[in-house]
């Protein structure tokens, strides 16, 4: 009789480089035994052989309840098991609901524990009119992260930080060994340019872009990081989408700044003239997705090391907040939770790069950002047996033929993408088979930072 749960072989892709043959093996939802060759037996044996075994993926931002009645942990987690995502960290914006008391954190941990299939952890924000006073307790609650925006999207459920409490905000934030993650556009510009935009009677898909220059961004981001030097805290931008913005970050690293920085995955797959021209409303977000020139400028920051990690910013709107011949009326974000890690190995591929960027842009890295490299991120003895599974099966990508996804459209819709998740394992579980979520409601589990801060790989 074997000591091993569960099995698994295939060809390992860390972050520090690829076993072939390669197997793991689990006992009681955990990592037990690594090595290469014959594996030992267990109860359940899965041979992938040469496919790709990755760590589980960790999307480092979802928004899973943007929108009322709409897509909440139920089903955005289905669509992250559908797509190798073992961890969400999922953003504090509720509809109607700004997550910034340690009662909150708490609640949600429940309510989400609730509908789960596979594991999330949760950031954390502040209410303006309370200002920080609530920081310590939500990381006693559990919060992995605090997010804030230098851009007032909505008054009430996303709003502006002003920079003196942004600064508060970071103050207290450093005392936890947590990340302070901002929205990263300057919200004076913006709302002049955006204005301006509107006066001219303009709609087209340039709008957008014309509204929120690369210099919105890169403002925001050096105010960000010059705080970040002034109170000790650890400063990461949640999206960037200019290659400038990754050029300031390691300035302020190599002036000794923990500036970490994310690159969502549209910003490197997509462009202006050639996507958010085609799909208009269904390509708007915040910042926007810019030209084909600078989306490489993004590959070349990858190639160099420069990006912390790679996210979706996933949100499940419905079409008809994303379908107003108005550019500038569109809500903004899009889902992409079941296609991520998907998209990245084939950018990867195409541009003859390491696959052993995709372990550390999706697990290693997200799991040392969010403190909780301890549980998750990669293959070590002790880890969750977490593993996400692909091989190349092209297709032409269709959100509403899987059943995965909330919503029946995507802005990858018809787009051939030629990886696909085989296999998605949870604690050494199986929760998705290539084809069906096999994990149900309350499988989830809420993952807690260990509040020490981990050296972030280059």
């Amino acid at each position: 009789m074997s000591d091993f749960d569960t099995v698994i072989q295939g060809r390992f892709v860390g972050e520090d480089g690829i076993v072939e043959r390669g197997f793991a093996a689990v006992r009681d939802g955990k990592i037990a035994m690594l090595g290469s060759g014959t594996a030992p037996a267990a109860k359940d044996v899965h041979d992938f052989g040469d496919a790709i075994v990755l760590p589980g993926v960790i999307d480092g931002q979802v928004h899973s309840r943007s929108q009322k009645d709409q897509e909440d942990f139920i089903w955005s987690t289905r669509s992250a098991a559908a797509g190798g995502v073992t961890t969400i960290v999922d953003m504090p914006y509720d509809a109607g609901l700004l997550i910034s008391t340690g009662d909150m954190i708490r609640e949600k941990a429940r309510s989400a524990g609730e509908q789960a299939r596979v594991d999330f952890a949760l950031y954390g924000t502040i209410n303006p009119a309370h200002g920080p006073i609530h920081i310590a307790e939500m990381a006693e609650a559990g919060a992995a992260s605090f997010k804030f925006s230098t851009f007032n999207t909505d008054s009430t459920r996303f709003p502006r930080i002003p920079t003196p409490l942004l600064h508060a905000a970071f103050t207290e934030v450093a005392k936890t060994g947590l990340i302070a993650g901002v929205h990263n556009e300057n919200d004076e510009c913006v709302q002049v340019w955006s204005e301006a935009i509107k006066a001219t009677g303009r709609t087209d898909y340039r709008t957008h872009g014309e509204s929120r220059p690369p210099i919105a961004e890169t403002l925001a981001i050096a105010e960000v990081y010059e705080i970040a030097q002034a109170t000790g805290a650890s400063a990461h931008i949640v999206h960037c989408s200019v290659g400038r913005g990754y050029d300031i970050a390691q300035a302020y690293r190599a002036q000794g700044v923990d500036a970490t920085i994310e690159a969502c995955i549209h910003y490197l797959v997509c462009s202006e003239e050639e996507d958010v021209s085609r799909m208009l409303g269904r390509a708007k977000c915040n910042p926007p997705i810019r030209s084909a020139a600078e989306r490489e400028k993004l590959w070349q920051h990858l190639a160099a090391g420069h990006i912390t990690i790679v996210s979706t910013d996933h949100v499940s709107w419905g079409i008809e907040r994303k379908s107003s011949p108005v550019m500038l009326e569109n809500a903004s974000g899009m889902p992409s939770l079941e296609v991520l890690p998907s998209l990245l190995l084939d950018g990867l591929a195409d541009r003859n790069l390491p696959l052993t960027h995709a372990a550390k842009l999706l697990a290693s890295n997200p799991a040392r950002l969010f403190r909780i490299a301890d549980q998750k991120g990669g293959f070590g003895l002790g880890l969750d047996a977490d593993f996400a599974v692909f091989t190349e099966r092209p297709r032409y990508y269709d959100p509403a033929a899987s059943g995965h996804n909330v919503v029946g459209w995507s802005p990858y819709e018809g787009r051939l993408i030629r990886h696909a998740p085989v296999a998605t394992f949870l604690r050494g579980d199986l929760v998705f088979d290539g084809t069906n979520v096999l994990a149900q409601p309350g499988n989830g589990r809420f993952v807690k930072p260990n509040r020490v801060t981990p050296a972030i790989a280059a």
